[in-house]
């Protein structure tokens, strides 16, 4: 079982790194304002142009600190098209306890109803998820950042709700707002390649203490047209394009096992470009099978034995429909 106790404050780690975001906000060309009530909120998309350099920034915060971000040009998918790589000796809490968006945020009802997924460190001041339970993990911060993947601005009754469920003072709130379709959304969800595989991982009952480090990769889409195609892209990128490498600790046949059953293709939806897979249950985004939300390849390496099971496969064709 993890030693939990023994973890840090993911929003003090990921502090330093709000500040230096925000030390940066010009040249980042994001936004940052303190609204009234007192909490910070950071524009990264909305009012303002945001872009990649931004979406780096953000995913690192993301992780608490506890994973590192870059960008690359790769000849691998042609077009300009530039790849992205996510790693990290401690995924676990970097992509579960912190950068999983997990947290259900609801205001409203009808056309002029608010809901979002809040990723990121607050998420473990607030624990409001049964996933925290399983870690046994609880930040005890007094300053919170969250991120959310919205076009607007959130309500009053969210923002109290945020800042009374992680028990600080509205002064030690931030908040990231980083809608789908921005370059800064786009990059951000694309790097959660390696959260994906980590909660698929999860989902598939192996023992999350086993899991000692990961990277991911994955295509970092062209600029879109609206949130939909956004959308799309950006599952594509890591279902159809994304491939992750894991280290874990126990048998050898376990490993092989999961490297099989981890993988994107093992879902019967599987198959067309998400947006596709979207209409088809009317935008019923429940009604897909949720094994499909995976890399399209992995690798998992059995530190004892030090074989590595590759299982998966990367689908270009599949990424250049739907990059267009």
């Amino acid at each position: 079982m993890f030693n939990s106790s023994a973890w840090p404050s993911v929003n003090k780690l990921a502090a330093p790194l709000v500040e230096r975001l925000v030390a940066e906000s010009d040249f980042l060309r994001i936004k940052v304002e303190r609204p009234e009530g007192g909490y910070r909120l950071i524009d990264a998309g909305i009012e303002c142009p945001g872009g990649h350099d931004a979406g780096l920034r953000i995913a690192e915060i993301c992780l608490a600190g506890l994973g590192q971000v870059e960008l690359e040009q790769t000849p691998t998918w042609g077009h300009g098209l530039r790849r992205l790589t996510v790693s990290s000796a401690g995924p676990v809490l970097a992509c579960l306890g912190s950068q999983y968006a997990g947290w259900s945020l609801s205001d409203g009802t009808g056309k002029g109803a608010f809901h979002a997924l809040g990723s990121g460190p607050g998420r473990a001041l607030a624990v409001k998820e049964p996933l925290f339970e399983e870690l046994g993990y609880r930040d005890s911060a007094e300053t919170a950042v969250l991120v959310l993947e919205v076009g607007q601005r959130p309500p009053p009754a969210i923002i109290e709700k945020i800042i009374r469920d992680c028990r600080i003072e509205p002064a030690g709130l931030t908040l990231i707002l980083t809608p789908t379709e921005s370059p800064a959304g786009t990059l951000q969800i694309v790097a959660r390649v390696l959260e994906v595989a980590l909660h698929k991982l999860h989902v598939l009952g192996f023992p999350l203490e086993r899991v000692v480090e990961g990277t991911g990769t994955a295509p970092v889409p062209p600029p879109a047209r609206s949130f939909l195609v956004a959308m799309g892209q950006t599952n594509d990128a890591i279902i159809y394009g994304g491939s992750v490498e894991i280290s874990v600790t126990g048998p050898d046949d376990e490993a092989r096992d999961l490297a099989e059953r981890l993988p994107s293709i093992n879902s019967p939806d599987y198959g067309r470009p998400f947006v596709e897979t979207f209409k088809a249950v009317a935008g019923d985004f429940y009604a897909i099978d949720p094994l499909l939300f995976s890399p399209a390849q992995v690798t998992v390496t059995a530190l004892e034995s030090g074989r590595s099971h590759l299982g998966g496969r990367i689908d270009a064709d599949i990424v250049a429909r739907s990059f267009g």
